[in-house]
């Protein structure tokens, strides 16, 4: 993008909450039931039918709005949105509007060492609408999300780049989880984001037309989809040419927009009040108890392991990422009492288990009790850190505790001098020309010495007693 031009992005971010339940009936809120199973005659809209609103869905939708910072409505109202579509039964779908929820929030993201604060408009409630399918030669349509509850958060349009943009998704992600309201799933829906963009010459303050990007379904598809429609609109820009107000379809497997239709504004959707619901009240008392109820959230956590464990921010930053990493590595330290030494081996071990078999930190395959009665061995020169990752690996896959592993296999670290001196004095009569080479200047030969005992000892040598022994015999 040429430099004279300053992007201006927006997101708007819907998350499906994790009621047990619809939004206004009763049908079970589930993905992946088998297609129009759950559904009755209030999420498809028949005549006569009422909807009764879910006092969870308020609930969950209230968790984060404090979360974010922001104000709390006393008195918010529901809407209609009146628009057609194939899997939108009712013809309108129950929104809010000019009284939402919750609004005027922000949260911080945080870009290599430099954070930014972006602000939220407004967090509100919503219904969501079927899922029309798409064949080659036609469309069918699951009517099993209508009415799963739906909160859509707005930002600010503060974010100037599609990295910032990312990094408030991410962060989004996080608070969610933290807040275990939504399982952000983009790939099924659960969490699904429009980006508004635009540009404008720097140092100009009035907004340029902004286009909207619809149909990213990953934070990475995001990014380049952004970066993308900055380059068109630059491009645009820079021939004299004039950006349409519209709304763009993101291409993931040409790596391309394309026009969907003219960008719809709030009249489009000729919104009035829901004469089927009364207004929504929100107390002091119900707001004071979902305040008390919230987690520890992920900047405070992030603040509090640099501070209490003396982790480097980085550290920090990587366990506090998921609530259940970071419970895991608190309960992990609670055993072993060095939270350096744990938080390097998440790093390296836990974290590696996970991505060879695709899981989440909800279900590392080691307890945090037998992780931590591993890292004790190694910890006390029971048991090398080679053979203790050998000894992870065996527990990732019989589930045994790393103790009885270690006795049953014979594991435990040799550390007595004269029995490592015999294995070292072997080592150099079996490698004559290696010893020479290392005499005449070659010092880097005593990695290969260390090598081979390591070898004959299985892995068992202590590391530290090994080198100290070795270069004294080989010395002289």
């Amino acid at each position: 993008m040429p430099d004279k031009f300053e992007p201006v992005i927006g997101l708007e971010v819907h998350a499906q909450l994790l009621t047990d339940t619809k939004i206004f009936c009763r049908c079970r809120n589930v993905y992946g039931a088998e297609p129009n199973s759950l559904t009755c005659p209030i999420c498809l809209g028949m005549p006569g039918t009422l909807p009764v609103l879910s006092r969870k869905a308020v609930e969950f939708a209230i968790r984060m709005g404090l979360a974010t910072g922001c104000s709390i409505a006393p008195f918010s109202r529901f809407a209609r949105k009146n628009y057609f579509y194939p899997d939108l039964p009712k013809g309108y779908q129950i929104s809010q509007y000019d009284e939402p929820l919750c609004s005027k929030g922000e949260i911080t993201i945080r870009i290599g060492n430099i954070e930014k604060k972006i602000g939220i408009t407004r967090i509100h409630i919503e219904e969501d609408a079927g899922k029309s399918i798409h064949g080659f030669t036609d469309t069918q349509v699951d009517f099993n999300r209508c009415g799963v509850p739906l909160i859509e958060i707005v930002s600010e349009p503060e974010m100037r780049s599609p990295e910032e943009a990312y990094a408030y998704l991410m962060k989004l992600k996080q608070i969610l989880e933290y807040l275990e309201i939504c399982d952000c799933n983009m790939e099924e829906g659960s969490l699904r984001c429009d980006a508004n963009i635009s540009l404008r010459p720097i140092g100009q303050t009035k907004f340029g037309t902004k286009t909207e990007m619809k149909n990213m379904n990953s934070f990475r598809g995001v990014e380049r989809a952004l970066k993308f429609e900055i380059e068109r609109q630059a491009a645009v820009l820079e021939k004299g040419g004039r950006i349409i107000q519209q709304t763009m379809l993101w291409d993931e497997a040409k790596g391309e927009a394309r026009p969907m239709r003219s960008k719809e504004e709030s009249h489009d959707y000729r919104y009035f009040p829901e004469p089927d619901l009364v207004p929504l009240e929100v107390n002091e008392e119900w707001k004071n108890t979902v305040q008390a109820e919230l987690p520890e959230l992920p900047d405070r956590k992030y603040k509090r392991f640099i501070n209490e464990y003396s982790l480097r921010s980085y550290d920090a930053i990587l366990l506090t990422g998921d609530r259940k990493l970071a419970d895991y590595f608190e309960k992990v330290t609670s055993v072993v009492g060095d939270p350096q030494m744990v938080s390097k081996w998440i790093q390296g071990e836990i974290l590696r288990v996970l991505s060879q078999n695709n899981l989440t930190p909800a279900r590392i395959p080691v307890t945090p009790e037998k992780f931590g009665e591993l890292l004790n061995l190694v910890k006390t020169g029971t048991i090398t850190a080679n053979i203790g990752k050998e000894v992870f690996d065996k527990m990732v896959k019989g589930g045994e505790s790393a103790q009885s592993i270690v006795e049953r296999e014979k594991l435990i670290q040799v550390s007595d001098d004269i029995e490592l001196q015999k294995i070292i004095r072997n080592v150099i009569t079996e490698n004559p020309s290696e010893v020479e080479r290392y005499h005449s200047g070659t010092k880097n030969l005593f990695a290969f010495f260390m090598g081979q005992v390591m070898k004959k000892t299985k892995g068992k040598a202590n590391p530290a007693v090994t080198s100290s022994l070795l270069k004294k015999i080989l010395d002289k």
